[in-house]
């Protein structure tokens, strides 16, 4: 990285800090007007937005993109209206900092509150998705953080466009133009400098994107990192599914979008009822053109399935592809789970609330479920607005990552003069 490149990210790690000093203290009406600016801004200049996307999609096209990787990249008209309207359901949420979480008073007199408060410098590390240069800033912004966005290079122009967006409504509203930046290269190396801290100016790194970026930010980063490494989702037939029930999920759960992280990419079945349930499932599957790949005992029943391998139990397809394994009932599903799990989602499909209650208390993913689709995992679905990503770790953020995940808290102790003996 060039010498020149280098002052540049640390003068960027510097403002973002001076800016989040004053966006710890910035009030709801403040955020809320910035945000409402800068949805107006993106409306406004929307064929700017939509003409650098074409730069974008046009480069990817030539470099052989994957079909999953070229559907997050593209923008049109109704993605376009997707992100401003994103950004006004950010304003709708109640703003976490100053929100008392608890308090209780001692026998001493002393009171106690512990109270929200900003995160402070955020670094957001993402690949194709321009979408997530608005969501990410936004949310950053409402919980009153400051960020530092590194799109990847294949969104470059799409992001920078809608950046500028950003920027004009954080001056529109009187907000300090730092609050959100981008780092202004394609250069790699940018990323490491950023995941090293920008000389301890960054307080938690986000990263969005494939594996192998992921890998690259939990095995290089300096500070404490919200992410997940894979998706690897699963959905469960128990044998007291509904039949129409499980069809409609299961079919929603793999492929109303297959290059989301919610995608399921295994569905398991349970051995009492397969016979009944695999072929409608295979069918209806097979009629959205998705690849199956079976166990030994789902070639039994279907005998046109792949043979599934080993790996396939720990793929993440990002495609119209799913793995099936017929296991024995609840405990041999939860056995898999437990086995080729990533903690993302896994969902249960039966009309027994036991059994049901038996998987969500059992399988230790960030998202559980009964009955609906692995698609659910979002932060929008949650009634979160938006969110930064998925988490699946074991911090204070698991599962969607959105304005409360991206506070932190203080204690708040009042007295009268006490003085500990």
């Amino acid at each position: 990285m060039s010498k020149e490149l280098e002052k540049e990210l640390i003068l960027m790690g510097k403002n973002a800090r001076k800016a989040s000093q004053i966006l710890t203290l910035a009030n709801s009406d403040l955020k809320n007007s910035a945000l409402e600016a800068m949805a107006v801004d993106i409306e406004k200049n929307k064929e700017n937005i939509l003409e650098a996307n074409i730069k974008d999609v046009e480069k990817a096209k030539a470099n052989n993109i994957s079909k999953s990787f070229l559907d997050r990249l593209i923008l049109n008209d109704e993605r376009i209206k997707s992100i401003s309207d994103g950004l006004r359901e950010i304003i709708k949420i109640e703003d976490p900092v100053g929100q008392t979480m608890s308090k209780w008073d001692r026998p001493n007199g002393l009171n106690i509150e512990r109270v929200r408060t900003p995160l402070g410098v955020i670094g957001v590390i993402y690949e194709s998705r321009p979408n997530v240069t608005a969501d990410a800033g936004a949310l950053c912004l409402k919980a009153g953080n400051a960020v530092i966005l590194r799109g990847g290079s294949e969104s470059y122009y799409s992001s920078n466009a809608i950046y500028n967006s950003l920027k004009n409504g954080l001056i529109k509203a009187g907000l300090p133009e730092h609050s959100i930046q981008i780092i202004p290269t394609t250069d790699r190396n940018a990323v490491g400098y950023l995941l090293s801290g920008l000389n301890d100016s960054i307080d938690v790194v986000v990263p969005r994107g494939g594996k192998s970026l992921v890998e690259r930010v939990q095995n290089e980063a300096k500070v404490p990192v919200f992410g997940h490494l894979e998706g690897i989702c699963h959905v469960y037939i128990d044998k007291d599914a509904d039949v129409k029930k499980a069809i409609e999920v299961t079919v929603n759960a793999k492929m109303r979008r297959t290059g989301i992280c919610g995608a399921a990419e295994t569905l398991l079945i349970d051995k009492e009822n397969a016979d009944i349930f695999l072929p409608k499932l295979a069918e209806a599957l097979e009629g959205l053109d998705c690849e199956l790949r079976g166990c030994n005992n789902s070639l039994k029943i279907i005998k046109d399935m792949i043979p599934a391998e080993e790996n396939d139990w720990s793929t993440e397809y990002l495609d119209a592809i799913i793995s099936i394994k017929i296991v024995d009932g609840i405990r041999g599903a939860i056995d898999h789970i437990n086995s080729y799990s990533t903690s993302h989602t896994d969902s249960i499909i039966t009309e027994n609330i036991k059994t049901a209650d038996i998987f969500l208390k059992e399988i230790d993913s960030a998202i559980v479920m009964h009955n609906a689709s692995t698609q659910f995992a979002d932060g929008g679905e949650f009634g979160m607005g938006a969110e930064i990503g998925i988490a699946t770790g074991r911090f204070h953020a698991r599962g969607p990552v959105g304005v409360e995940q991206l506070t932190s808290f203080k204690y708040v102790v009042r007295g009268s003069g006490q003085v500990r003996p």
